[in-house]
């Protein structure tokens, strides 16, 4: 055994809520346990501002808020955070391997993978500024908070049309930006997004840039967007207070590719409803597995199961 390496019972790789409750978890049944924060700490809610959907917060609480008491809490128990990314893992044998960013080798009984999605981007001017600002990448998440507004879905798969559906319980006006003129959408989902008369669609036109202001408080808004025609390349700007970007979602799942099953998109394969991978004594939970629901609480929730899997397996396999 590499005499240098750091010994842990769990490690946990990535840090949004998934992470952070497998941490709680394992951390309260006395296990030696290390989270590995990775490029993100925290995860998809700290891009997020305001969190009105995650229970026990009655009058909401900011994204990068929750994760930090999430921190806190796990930090409670024992649990300890590395701020580094794991590069590789050796599934070899056990102890497994897994080598940082840092050069650094941990070595762990068992592993919690909690690698989190991340929203696909445009990579527009201005992207950066206004996300969390009048741009989101989640209509369940952030709806809400544009009641009575315009606002646009960027995006023509199935994904846009379900956004552009749901957004119309809230918003004013939809308009859905496409960059072609035909849409990779289900025939289903895009009559019900014709039908809808809150929705109307603007094929050929991709968002070039996102401007706004900043306000007195220094908080920053979003208050138009430049479209630029993809046929004629004529730009024009369109006032708008909301724009969510709905091209889909990629797992950070790379560092096990080749290693555990995924689907061809790449989210992670568990076993029946458990977070078991094809790995015995490696688990899986958050976003990194789930593409369906892909919320805060459910990625909790998995979390939760994480850890009493890898515990229970621990007890067996030790």
């Amino acid at each position: 055994m590499d005499n240098h390496a750091h010994m842990h019972t769990v490690a946990i790789i990535g840090s949004g809520p998934a992470g952070f409750t497998a941490a709680l978890y394992a951390a309260r049944a006395a296990m030696n346990v290390v989270v590995f924060e990775g490029t993100q700490p925290g995860g998809q809610l700290t891009i997020t501002t305001e969190v009105e959907n995650y229970p026990g917060f009655e009058h909401g609480i900011q994204g990068p808020e929750l994760m930090d008491v999430m921190r806190k809490q796990a930090h409670r128990f024992g649990a300890k955070s590395i701020y580094e990314t794991v590069t590789s893992l050796d599934h070899s044998q056990r102890p497994f391997t897994l080598t940082t960013d840092r050069g650094m080798v941990h070595k762990a009984d068992a592993i919690i993978l909690a690698t989190g999605a991340t929203a696909k981007l445009l990579g527009a001017k201005g992207e950066d500024t206004y996300m969390g600002y009048g741009l989101s990448a989640c209509a369940t998440c952030d709806g809400f908070f544009f009641r009575n507004h315009d606002v646009m879905v960027v995006g023509g798969g199935d994904t846009a049309m379900e956004e552009a559906n749901y957004l119309t319980r809230f918003c004013k006006t939809v308009t859905i930006v496409h960059r072609r003129e035909e849409f990779r959408a289900s025939k289903i989902m895009l009559e019900r997004a014709k039908n809808n008369p809150k929705i109307s669609f603007l094929t050929n036109t991709l968002i070039d840039e996102y401007c706004g202001t900043t306000l007195d408080n220094g908080l920053k808004k979003l208050t138009s967007v430049r479209l630029q025609n993809t046929v004629t390349g004529e730009t024009k700007e369109a006032p708008i207070e909301g724009v969510f970007i709905a091209i889909g979602h990629k797992p950070n799942t790379d560092l096990v590719k080749g290693i555990i099953d995924m689907d061809e998109t790449g989210y992670i394969q568990t076993v029946g409803k458990s977070s078991y991978t094809n790995v015995p004594g490696v688990f899986a939970c958050g976003d990194a597995q789930d593409s369906i629901y892909r919320q805060a609480i459910t990625a909790a929730g998995s979390g939760c199961m994480a850890a009493i899997d890898a515990e229970r397996w621990l007890e067996n396999n030790g």
